[in-house]
């Protein structure tokens, strides 16, 4: 997989790097990152390619994602402007429905558009020094990325009006009380903390793992019941998997298990 606003690399068995890289423009994202990105995660959702895990970060030390690209959309029209933000909202929804876990290594600013693909992502660690916000308000429109959405979820809904109502930067230990990102790290460090830990979730049974993000994501949206439901029927499809035959042989055996996702 090549695309022009994106530089991908395998990194340890079945773990992508997906760097966003427009570091000229902060990583700003234009049509054509949309278009990358839409296209990356189809393909990821249809055919895994052996890829366990995925390391979402940016290229350079400034920005993780300034937002949409502001020069691109001057003078744009409204039917255009429409247009282009179809791409990104389905880019967003192909994030959020990805099976595979996305980790988000936030190495600098992210800000709008940024800010809302970290809140896409499964989770996150941030850099120290790195600033988040949503800008949206502050020149006319509003977040329409998941932000309205995906922030209150992790905040909870009074934090998230004061953010996005003002679009007010704040920090990365502010990003980490109040539950948007799980770690901050220097920045030298983050990089390898978020791949330590990508690749231990890619050991383990990628089915297994598939089946759990899916429980956790949908059964949020469900009532307790419901969701508990959902959870046993994901449950089941693992029992008959070579993979969970493989798990109890190899605790038995007192050896790393071999999973093949099968």
């Amino acid at each position: 997989m090549q695309f022009e606003t994106l530089a991908l690399e395998f990194q340890a068995p079945h773990l992508l790097i997906v760097r966003l890289n427009r570091p000229e423009v902060a990583n700003a994202l234009n049509t054509q990152m949309g278009r990358d990105l839409l296209a990356l995660w189809t393909a990821l959702t249809e055919d895994a390619r052996g890829i366990r895990c995925v390391v979402f970060t940016g290229t350079g030390g400034r920005a993780f994602c300034a937002g949409g690209d502001l020069k691109e959309r001057l003078g744009m029209t409204d039917a255009q402007w429409q247009a282009q933000h179809e791409i990104f909202e389905r880019a967003y929804w192909a994030l959020m429905d990805c099976p595979i876990p996305v980790i988000a290594a936030v190495n600098g600013h992210a800000y709008a558009g940024g800010l809302e693909m970290v809140l896409a992502s499964d989770f996150a660690y941030g850099a120290e020094g790195s600033r988040f916000a949503l800008t949206e308000v502050t020149i006319g429109i509003m977040p329409g990325a998941g932000g309205t959405q995906n922030l209150p979820r992790a905040v909870g809904e009074r934090r998230a009006k004061e953010i996005i109502l003002t679009g007010r930067p704040f920090t990365a230990q502010q990003a980490l009380d109040w539950g948007i990102l799980n770690a901050v790290y220097p920045a030298d460090d983050l990089f390898p903390a978020a791949i330590e830990t990508a690749s231990r979730i890619a050991e383990n049974a990628p089915l297994s793992v598939r089946q759990a993000k899916k429980s956790i994501h949908y059964g949020l949206q469900m009532d307790v019941r419901t969701a508990f439901r959902f959870e046993i029927e994901a449950y089941n499809r693992l029992v008959g998997t070579e993979d969970r035959h493989e798990g109890i042989a190899s605790f038995n055996e007192k050896r790393k298990p071999a999973f093949k996702g099968k």
